[in-house]
């Protein structure tokens, strides 16, 4: 695999298809992306976020009640940003076969966002360190200690040693963080138009000694969950758009 590193900032995948069933009812009418935080809806804090860390470009992957994020958004000069649409279709496609589909609009190397995640860290040194890796795929992770979600990592020496969702070891004490990079080719082996899921994309490359690690330090904030949207919300309320913990 040869890329030419660049100095900009890679396109930004944000996975936003999923049902949100944690969040029922509140994501019976509106999807997971549209919830509202301190009165605006939580794409627009994600989106704000991503210009002021210098992204220019988005593709947005949508299934669920999909529609309607594309009516906020738009085009997403709104924002500042260039942002196109990639839908699943009659059939959810899960993380990884969405990406899949959104490939011919990313067009190289790009970031992966989950839908649900505001992560306050800085993202030139994570493509940095995905280039200098020279792997097809790379995850940040977080020493999570099972304080805010169930750890899924094996994080040594620098290196993923094990990452399983489905099977966490008495070792991971890590997390996936929520922001991953990825050339084309670690999408090689996931079929089109069928569901396929992005965990077990990262298992497999991390198994075969192919994914590459970035740690941060700053705790994630997500509203995947009751708890966790009521956390980003008094954290948001804190904060102005686009600052990491840096910047205090």
């Amino acid at each position: 695999m040869s890329v030419k590193p660049s100095v900009d900032l890679l396109p930004v995948a944000i996975l936003a298809g999923g049902l949100a069933t944690r969040l029922r009812p509140a994501t019976e009418r509106i999807p997971k992306a549209l919830i509202d935080i301190n009165g605006r809806p939580f794409i627009a804090w994600q989106l704000e976020y991503l210009r002021a860390q210098g992204v220019s470009r988005v593709v947005v992957c949508a299934g669920y009640l999909g529609d309607q994020i594309r009516d906020t958004v738009g085009d997403g000069s709104g924002f500042g940003l260039r942002v196109d649409w990639s839908f699943d279709g009659p059939a959810l496609l899960g993380t990884a076969g969405a990406l899949k589909r959104a490939q011919s609009l990313l067009d190289g190397p790009f970031f992966v966002l989950y839908g649900d995640s505001y992560l306050p860290i800085a993202w030139r040194p994570v493509q940095q360190c995905f280039f200098a890796s020279g792997q097809p795929a790379l995850m940040t992770v977080y020493h999570n200690n099972r304080q805010f979600d169930r750890s899924n990592v094996e994080f040594e020496n620098e290196r993923i040693t094990a990452y399983s969702k489905r099977h966490p070891t008495p070792h991971m004490r890590y997390i996936d963080y929520g922001l991953g990079l990825f050339h084309p080719s670690a999408f090689v082996a996931v079929p089109e138009s069928e569901p396929a899921d992005l965990a077990d994309l990262y298992e497999s490359l991390a198994g075969r000694g192919r994914l590459a690690a970035y740690e941060v330090h700053e705790r994630f904030f997500e509203i995947g969950s009751p708890e966790g949207l009521q956390a980003t919300r008094d954290y948001l309320a804190r904060r102005s758009p686009g600052r990491t913990e840096s910047d205090k």
